[in-house]
Order: C-alpha cells, then sequence, then structure tokens
C-alpha cells in the first residue's frame, strides 16, 4: 500500500508500516511541514497514497471527497 505520513503524526509509525512492506513517505521528508492541507492533499493524490493524519480538517468530505486516486485516513469529527 502506498501511504504518505502527515506531520502530526510519529516518525516512528512511517517505520513501522514500511517494515511491513509498505511504501510510506512523510510529510516533513517531503519538505511540506507547515504547508495548507490543500497542498498535501494534492500531493497525496498525485501519488495515489492513502493519508494518515490525526488532522481533523481532513475529515471535512466537502473538503477533501472521498473517493479518486487517494484517499484520507483520518479521526471521525466528533
Amino acid at each position: 500500500m502506498k501511504i504518505k505520513i502527515d506531520e502530526n503524526l510519529p516518525v516512528r509509525l512511517a517505520a513501522a508500516l514500511a517494515a511491513h512492506g509498505h511504501d510510506v513517505h512523510t510529510v516533513p521528508e517531503e519538505n511540506l511541514s507547515g504547508r495548507p492541507d490543500a497542498e498535501i492533499w494534492r500531493a497525496a493524490c498525485a501519488e495515489q497514497r492513502f493519508l494518515f493524519s490525526q488532522d481533523l480538517n481532513f475529515s471535512d468530505t466537502r473538503r477533501f471527497a472521498p473517493g479518486g486516486s487517494c484517499r484520507v485516513i483520518a479521526p471521525a469529527p466528533a
């Protein structure tokens, strides 16, 4: 599975997923830290990756619609 890990998750998560055979990129290693959510979303979509994040903004399906070439794994809004 192709995964992008947002900057709000521990780096060790990327290492653990990679150890299980996943193709993992992180936002910090791609110099995307501090960038707008839309830019991180576009990067994940361009690479056809699942985006793992704790950012509740990514749970807004009006801004980050499910489907297409990428998916978000984020907490559900309360």
